[in-house]
């Protein structure tokens, strides 16, 4: 299994490697770099795609600390890119990857040839929603999170997802990831609990950006991603008309052609 030392620690990546390209996907909170599977096998042809699990997530070490903040998450991210020698970059940040791509496209550009947030915010946690993150880190810290499975899955997908019969294999795939995670992930729960807001940093951002949502996103609803796009100058917006907070997951179909039409734009230009 390749990992790369970052930072004091080491991260799990893999690398589809070829001459296209380089894509690095940043994958979200309770998740890992699987959740690229299917963009990774649409795009690979054309790109050389990279995935990697955040500190404290996946296949990657942390440190024992009381939250993985998001300064070190995003200097992880750095580390990777520079390591690795694929900059500039394409950047897909899927929520909590989208907290990287904005850090780096407004304090290292050089680093990115272009930047897509999926699903993602540039405000801090809403309060309202602290405590039920408190009650999700208490939970997998003392239990693990298969007592609260079926309260995370309609947050972390859409309604679409979450009630097509024919999908329900898929479901209960991905239901078991959730239920397996690591007791250690409530580390990273803290870090984006406790993350601030790089709102006032987007004006920074010049390189050229997708912003998108899906249309049942309960968890980063499409006004947040309305407020990315008019933040950031000559980004484009693309609303999905299905798909929650796991777009990749739940609607590759719509998500890689929206990724494909992006890409090829950019890389023309």
């Amino acid at each position: 299994m390749p990992f790369l030392d970052v930072n004091g620690t080491r991260l799990y990546y893999e690398d589809t490697g070829g001459s296209g390209e380089p894509i690095v996907f940043s994958h979200g909170l309770l998740w890992s770099g699987r959740m690229f599977d299917k963009q990774v096998a649409a795009l690979k042809d054309r790109y050389r795609c990279i995935t990697y699990d955040h500190r404290g997530q996946g296949q990657s070490d942390v440190w024992k600390v009381d939250a993985v903040d998001m300064e070190t998450v995003y200097a992880d991210a750095v580390g990777l890119i520079e390591k690795l020698g694929v900059g500039p970059c394409h950047f897909v940040g899927l929520s909590m990857g989208g907290f990287m791509g904005m850090r780096l496209a407004a304090r290292r550009p050089e680093l990115l040839r272009s930047l897509a947030l999926l699903e993602t915010s540039a405000d801090p946690e809403p309060e309202k929603n602290v405590p039920r993150y408190k009650l999700l880190t208490f939970v997998a810290r003392w239990i693990g999170l298969g007592l609260v499975a079926d309260r995370v899955m309609p947050i972390m997908f859409g309604r679409t997802f979450l009630e097509d019969a024919a999908r329900s294999a898929e479901r209960a795939e991905w239901r078991r990831r959730l239920k397996e995670n690591r007791r250690d992930i409530w580390r990273a729960v803290n870090g984006v609990i406790r993350r601030r807001g790089v709102y006032e940093e987007l004006s920074r951002i010049k390189t050229p950006t997708l912003v998108l949502v899906g249309a049942e996103d309960v968890a980063t609803v499409p006004a947040k991603a309305e407020r990315l796009h008019g933040a950031i100058a000559g980004s484009k917006l693309v609303t999905l008309p299905r798909g929650g907070h796991t777009s990749s997951v739940e609607e590759p179909e719509l998500l890689n052609a929206a990724l494909v039409e992006f890409l090829g734009g950019v890389s023309r230009a």
